[in-house]
């Protein structure tokens, strides 16, 4: 009998419910803190009701990673239900603590071998790899090429953001309050990507048009290197503009799989509504 494998992921990925329900992912939720009140991502607040939300506080939100003990729990959950082997694939460890998490809950778990893996990315960038690992544990993949697919899809990835407005990065400690500074007067609109696992400038752009179109011509470098074969268009409340932007891509890449997705409540607290983001790699 083959190595029994659980595929663990957290709120952060942003899964369609019907992708969790194929293949049994499970999940821990990180949380967002909205005027002292903690809410569990996925439960108390998601992508519909969090933007009211935040818009009624009083204070700017903020965001909490889940303990180790709810890794803890999950973990002898599964081992119990007869896994000897679970992949616990997490948010980038450079913006977020939940994956050292992961590491230290496997590590103290015993009678099941649990091996943490750092997405060096968030939401449906980080999902594409939980997906195609459930996927791969379906069709009795073992873990060493699980783990060998996950790398070569985390090494093709390519992901940009267009942020709104600089000022919740730069209150959430992800870009300096100088340049959030600078962005607002001169309405520059920054792509950001991720660089070493944390969201850093890529380049500052003067308008939102424009910045599609640089994104537009980094994807089409992707596709002719065949590094972008899967791409999703994540969207903070802005759908309409996801579904434009979805549309002139396929148009121009008609050999790509274009889907639409969002950023959930602890990404949209850093990022802000009106934030896009274009993510692609293998499939």
């Amino acid at each position: 009998m083959g190595e029994k494998i659980a595929i663990v992921t957290d709120s952060t990925a942003y899964l369609p419910q019907a992708v969790i329900d194929k293949y049994e992912i499970h999940s821990v939720a990180l949380s967002v803190i909205v005027d002292g009140q903690s809410y569990v991502e996925g439960k108390g607040i998601d992508e519909n009701n969090f933007y009211s939300i935040a818009n009624a506080s009083k204070s700017f939100p903020t965001t909490s990673q889940p303990a180790p003990g709810d890794f803890i729990i999950l973990y002898e959950k599964l081992r119990d239900k007869g896994f000897d082997t679970i992949i616990s694939i997490h948010l980038s460890s450079g913006i977020s603590g939940t994956y050292q998490n992961a590491v230290s809950a496997g590590n103290i778990v015993e009678g099941v071998q649990v091996v943490a893996y750092d997405s060096e990315i968030a939401c449906m960038a980080m999902g594409m790899l939980v997906e195609k690992a459930a996927e791969l544990v379906a069709s009795g993949e073992k873990l060493e090429a699980i783990l060998k697919q996950l790398d070569a899809m985390r090494d093709a990835m390519g992901a940009y953001f267009i942020v709104d407005d600089l000022n919740h990065l730069a209150r959430g400690g992800r870009l300096s309050n100088a340049q959030a500074i600078i962005g607002s007067v001169l309405q520059i609109k920054p792509i950001l990507h991720f660089e070493e696992k944390k969201i850093v400038l890529f380049e500052k752009i003067r308008t939102q048009k424009k910045a599609f179109r640089r994104i537009d011509g980094l994807l089409a470098e992707a596709v002719e290197n065949g590094q972008a074969q899967q791409a999703y268009i994540v969207h903070g409340n802005c759908y309409e503009k996801a579904e434009t932007w979805k549309a002139e891509l396929q148009v121009a890449h008609p050999h790509v799989d274009f889907k639409i997705s969002y950023f959930g409540p602890v990404i949209a607290t850093h990022l802000g509504a009106g934030s896009l983001a274009l993510v692609w790699t293998i499939k």
